[in-house]
C-alpha cells in the first residue's frame, strides 16, 4: 500500500516508521493529488492545501482548530491531530466519515480511531492546551518557575511531558490558535498573558 504524505521532518518521522506492506512517499510541494498513485493521503502541513476535489481517495488533514463544515470539506476528507507526539500514539481522534477504506488504511499502519464530533480540537488538545495554559497562568503569577512546574506535573500526573516541555514540542503559536477558537464560545479558553508574551517574544 502507497501513502502520500506531506508534512515537516517532525511530522514525517512520527508517522512513516517502518510498517509491514507500507510504502511511504514523501510529498513535496507545489502539491497534486494527481502526482501520486496513493491509496490515501496525509496532509499534514497547515493550510497546505483546500481544494481535495482531485481524488476521492481517504485525505487526512492536521486541522485542529477548523472543523471539516468551516473547511467545506467533501466526505473523503478527515481531521486528525498533527500535533507533535500525537501522530506517534496508536489512537486517533477522526473527525469523518469512517468508511471501510479508511479502516483499511488504518489498520495497515497499525492505528485505531475514536470518532469525534466535528468541531474545534479534539478531547486530548483541548486537555492538553488547557494544561499549557494553566501552567502559563502559574508562572505569569510566579508561583514557580518553568523546571519546577514540569517536574511536578511529570511526577504529580505522570504525563510524559511537563507543560512547558509539551507546549514547546507542539508550538506556542498552535496552543495559542486553538484556546483563541475555543475561547469564543468558552472564555475558560482565553490564553494566558504570560503565553502570549513568550509567543510575541519569539516573532
Amino acid at each position: 500500500m502507497q501513502l502520500a504524505v506531506l508534512a515537516t521532518d517532525e511530522q514525517w518521522n512520527e508517522l512513516a516508521v517502518d510498517t509491514a506492506g507500507v510504502e511511504w512517499i514523501r510529498a513535496t510541494t507545489p502539491f497534486a493529488f494527481t502526482n501520486y498513485n496513493a491509496a490515501a493521503f496525509f496532509i499534514l502541513i497547515k493550510n497546505a492545501l483546500t481544494d481535495f476535489s482531485a481524488t476521492e481517495k481517504p485525505v487526512f488533514i492536521n486541522s485542529i482548530a477548523a472543523s471539516l463544515q468551516e473547511l467545506t470539506a467533501p466526505p473523503h476528507v478527515l481531521r486528525i491531530n498533527g500535533w507533535a507526539t500525537f501522530l506517534q500514539r496508536p489512537l486517533w481522534e477522526t473527525a469523518g466519515a469512517i468508511t471501510e477504506a479508511v479502516n483499511i488504511v488504518l489498520k495497515q499502519i497499525n492505528k485505531k480511531a475514536i470518532s469525534v464530533k466535528d468541531e474545534p480540537g479534539f478531547i486530548a488538545d483541548k486537555a492538553v492546551a488547557m494544561i499549557i495554559n494553566e501552567a502559563y497562568f502559574a508562572l505569569g503569577d510566579n508561583v514557580s518557575d518553568k523546571a519546577a512546574i514540569d517536574t511536578a506535573m511529570k511526577l504529580g500526573t505522570n504525563y510524559p511531558y511537563g507543560p512547558f516541555e509539551w507546549a514547546t514540542k507542539i508550538g506556542l503559536n498552535n496552543i495559542i490558535e486553538l484556546l483563541l477558537k475555543l475561547s469564543e464560545t468558552d472564555k475558560r479558553y482565553t490564553p494566558a498573558t504570560a503565553l502570549l508574551q513568550e509567543a510575541a517574544a519569539q516573532l
